[in-house]
């Protein structure tokens, strides 16, 4: 029997595409429509970006936590959240949380390293960006990672938080980000992260001159493969 899946979610669009990819790609694994059981719970992205605009990851983390809570009571054996800047509080929840984590970044990077990949770009929001969750995971495993500078920085972020959380997804956007992808290949890169899991809704290996690591629904395909281990 498959394990009972709990997403903890923060943004809209970025849990829809997790539950969406579990669902759909569950199939896969179990057969025609079949998927392991899920279970959702998110706080309000607002109550989130209060405590992230103040550096408050000890908030972030409690918010998470409730989730976690939640998620347990109604079943779940193990979690996951599709929100890359999230994971800056998994110090502070991994080790009180009454169920066990996949970590976005570890998946993430496993997969740079069975790929091959010896130099990713990263992109995200820019607290993800500015953080050590994807250098410390991505150096664990020997992968050598790039960060675009402050000013793409700032405008990846703004085009995340101003239109990619609400649904706005505008031809302006997918070509800035080709820009930034573009530069990377050129600086070396030879992979990108889409570390902010509403980036994969605009950016695919189709139109991304570098081939993409799609956190969204990589960690939705490791959550599936927990699940029927």
């Amino acid at each position: 029997m498959a394990l009972h899946i709990g997403i903890v979610a923060c943004s809209a669009e970025g849990a829809s595409l997790c539950y969406r990819t579990v669902c759909v790609e569950g199939a896969q694994l179990l057969g025609p429509h079949d998927h392991p059981e899920v279970s959702m719970h998110t706080h309000s992205l607002a109550g989130y970006m209060k405590c992230i605009d103040r550096d408050d990851w000890r908030g972030v983390g409690e918010l998470m936590l409730s989730s976690a809570g939640k998620l347990e009571k109604s079943g779940a054996d193990f979690l996951i959240c599709p929100d890359n800047t999230c994971h800056q509080a998994m110090r502070f929840v991994e080790p009180v949380s009454p169920l066990p984590w996949l970590h976005i970044a570890k998946v993430v990077a496993a997969q740079a390293v069975e790929r091959g990949f010896r130099r990713v770009g990263l992109t995200g929001t820019r607290w993800l960006v500015d953080s050590d969750v994807y250098p410390e995971n991505l150096t664990a495993r020997a992968v050598d990672y790039l960060r675009p500078s402050a000013t793409e920085r700032d405008e990846i972020s703004r085009i995340i938080m101003d239109e990619l959380v609400y649904g706005v997804f505008k031809p302006e956007a997918v070509a800035y980000f080709q820009r930034v992808i573009a530069k990377m290949k050129e600086q070396g890169c030879d992979a990108i992260v889409l570390g902010c899991t509403e980036i994969p809704l605009i950016i695919t290996d189709e139109n991304s001159s570098l081939p993409t690591l799609d956190s969204t629904r990589l960690l939705a395909r490791a959550a599936l493969r927990h699940a029927v281990r």
